[in-house]
């Protein structure tokens, strides 16, 4: 526990103007983000008599270690800085709202030559007109199922739809009239975009005209005596309503307005939003969060709208927005709300009429949510802190690892070495610290040496790292204890090139750069490693683990057979019973790595598949690889063109098409593709384009069977 006297700024020091604040930890973490209308005074009230503080505002300035600010011009400025910094950094002690699950949008891909409505999740696509969020998938199929019988939009997927164009046939849809078909040319390509955008403007809102529309149409209709006509637009209308009476209208003025509601006690918040589209309730979400820090409703509620809008601009931010707490100040996040749109929004307390009494039900759905994500929470909390208690009895730890990393190595038969590195803090997994490593120190299947490897690159990163920030000092030349100095076995120094596989799950470097404050870096020790085996890779692992003089850290393994628990020299394993949730938490853990790992093998087994000879041609990228391979259809008609022919494709130039006849005239043609089942040769599909969306680095993916790794991964 640090004292905040250590590290206090001079009063002096610190200006009298708006700015933002980050508080670090001992590790150069950042724990805390705030702003502050004058950063002095604001500053001042962390700084003073600890039994004055409140219980979690102690407990973030005694793990700080470190105070620093940026000054800003205005306060609009300090709120769009402190909402970067908390998506950033991840900061432990901020409120940070958690989506109790992800919710579904009626998406309309309104950046397609030929729009299609689906159900999306996750982030937002630009170009993509999105509806929503709904509480559950099926409420949006079932609306998109009675629109389609006025609004024939597609809804298939970009496979179906190239290969109903190439049989000339459409889909089932096509058939019984709930797609306009324009895979085979019934509509064209304009008309089926002013479906989409009808289909649009109906789910904004905008539906009184179109169903006024549709009444005088068929009374023109039966008028002139067209009855089967007018009989298909009366089964339209009764649709249309039918679809209107599944959101029943909840302000008469047809009022756009976002409602939040906030119900809290002293440890958690929960948020519930309603969002109401020409007076109907188009969307609904909900929000809960830790109270890690004293906040106000006001404050709670001004993170809801950081998170609810700050991605979002135009007409995602509505006019209105009724809260049941202005922030203080008020005008600044007004403002900001205000530039994100373009044009007034309006933050305010509604206090009568329907509004009151809409915001009053949001309430009630905010109490529920809380209420139940108590219920849930419990238990589960309880659980995750048996789990640890047991893991820390079994292996005679002084207390609970609440941090731990599992370790994996996989190959298929000695090629494509990698190791992967997996976290879980609190028992639960945090997908953004998760590490990956290519084995570089030596050839072939050696799963032991590989283990010694991976945990001394990343133990050497976490020493140089603190002899960096100056926590840590070797005696002596640091090199004789392995904390920095050349890898074992000819590896490269992580950090340095060659190490460039050792970095987050997205494939990125992870370097480790001065003052950067986000938790993804190899710096934060684990109380416990975990490595998936038996006696030798534990063995292996402690062995790397003294080499760097390291002597506060546990190690264990889980063999896979028995689901045995090794400890380093033991000559027994231990067991731990079957229902335990120490053993199901390691078990986690484990098959976690494993599947992380695996997933790593095979995307590098499959680039290693795919590689081609315009992968040896220098300064081809992935952009014109793809066009070259999409003009002239394989690399095999690619080899046979002149040089003028492939000059013809867009961004290749002379010397750049020269540069490719060449590479294609020294490299070897590869054998044809064979039909093992009939033995002919496919020709067609020799060196096609290259798959460079498939196996993504860290994408989760099926890992098989129990043994999978028996045979052939490991």
């Amino acid at each position: 526990m640090a004292d905040p006297s250590s590290y206090r700024p001079r009063p002096g020091d610190i200006p009298d103007s708006p700015g933002v604040y980050r508080f670090r930890d001992e590790h150069r973490r950042v724990i805390y983000v705030g702003k502050a209308k004058s950063l002095r005074q604001r500053l001042a009230n962390y700084f003073q008599d600890l039994a004055n503080l409140h219980p979690r505002t102690r407990s973030m300035v005694t793990t700080a270690a470190s105070v620093e600010w940026t000054v800003v011009s205005t306060e609009v400025e300090a709120l769009q800085l402190e909402y970067s910094w908390i998506k950033e950094y991840d900061p432990r002690f901020n409120v940070k709202y958690r989506d109790d699950k992800s919710y579904p949008y009626l998406a309309v891909t309104m950046n397609e030559e030929f729009p299609r409505v689906q159900v999306m999740r996750g982030h937002k696509k630009k170009g993509v007109r999105y509806f929503g969020p709904y509480a559950h998938a099926w409420a949006i199929r079932d609306t998109v199922d009675l629109l389609l019988r006025v609004f024939p939009v597609r809804t298939c997927s970009a496979g179906v739809f190239k290969n109903a164009a190439r049989t000339g046939r459409p889909c089932l849809l096509g058939y019984i009239g709930k797609c306009s078909a324009p895979c085979v040319g019934r509509v064209s390509a304009e008309d089926h975009r002013e479906l989409a955008e009808d289909f649009s403007d109906f789910m904004a809102g905008r539906t009184g005209t179109y169903l006024r529309r549709l009444e005088k149409e068929m009374t023109a209709a039966a008028e002139e005596m067209e009855y089967e006509r007018a009989a298909r637009l009366r089964d339209d209308i009764e649709a249309l309503k039918k679809a209107m009476e599944k959101n029943a209208v909840v302000l008469a003025d047809a009022t756009d307005a976002d409602l939040i509601a906030v119900a809290e006690d002293e440890l958690e918040a929960a948020v519930q939003i309603f969002h109401v589209r020409g007076g109907r309730v188009r969307g609904q979400r909900g929000w809960v969060t830790d109270k890690v820090e004293d906040v106000t409703t006001g404050a709670l509620v001004e993170h809801a709208l950081q998170q609810l809008y700050g991605e979002e601009s135009g007409d995602a931010v509505p006019r209105e927005v009724l809260v049941p707490a202005l922030p203080d100040p008020v005008e600044p996040v007004q403002q900001w709300l205000t530039d994100r749109r373009g044009s007034a929004v309006s933050l305010r307390i509604p206090q009568r009429g329907d509004k009151k009494a809409l915001m009053e039900t949001v309430a009630r759905n905010a109490q529920q949510a809380l209420v139940l994500h108590k219920t849930r929470r419990a238990s589960d909390l309880t659980t995750r802190s048996r789990a640890l208690e047991e893991i820390a009895e079994a292996l005679d730890l002084d207390s609970a690892p609440l941090r731990i990393e599992c370790y994996d190595i996989s190959h298929l038969q000695g090629d494509d070495v990698v190791a992967s590195m997996v976290v879980f803090e609190d028992g639960l997994q945090r997908k953004g610290e998760y590490r990956r490593f290519q084995i570089k120190g030596f050839e072939g299947q050696d799963d032991v040496r590989s283990m010694h490897e991976v945990i001394t690159r990343r133990f050497r990163r976490y020493l140089a790292e603190k002899e960096r920030t100056g926590e840590w000092a070797g005696d002596g030349d640091p090199s004789t204890d392995g904390s920095s100095g050349a890898a074992p076995d000819g590896a490269a120094p992580d950090g340095l090139p060659g190490a460039a596989a050792d970095g987050p799950s997205g494939g990125s470097v992870n370097t480790l750069t001065e003052d950067d404050g986000r938790p993804r870096r190899f710096a934060y020790p684990p109380q416990l490693v975990v490595v998936d085996g038996g006696r030798p890779q534990v063995a292996a692992a402690q062995r790397a683990l003294d080499e760097l003089g390291i002597d506060d850290i546990a190690v264990c393994g889980l063999a896979k057979r028995l689901e045995e628990v090794w400890l380093p020299g033991e000559d027994d394993p231990v067991v731990l019973p079957r229902s335990s949730e120490g053993l199901y938490l390691l078990q986690r853990v484990r098959d976690e790595a494993h599947r992380f790992a695996i997933t790593y093998q095979r995307t590098k087994r499959a680039k290693r598949f795919r590689a081609g000879p315009l992968d040896d041609v220098p300064g081809l990228g992935e952009t014109r690889k793809q066009a070259l391979i999409k003009h002239f259809g394989s690399v095999r008609k690619l080899r046979s063109a002149t040089i003028d022919q492939i000059r013809e494709v867009p961004g290749i130039g002379r010397k750049t098409a020269e540069t490719i006849a060449v590479a294609l005239a020294q490299a070897a043609p590869a054998a044809p593709a064979v039909n093992t089942a009939t033995g002919e040769i496919m020709e067609d599909v020799e060196e096609t384009a290259p798959d460079t969306t498939a196996g993504a680095p860290g994408e989760p993916v099926p890992t098989g069977a129990p043994d999978e790794r028996r045979g052939q991964e490991t």
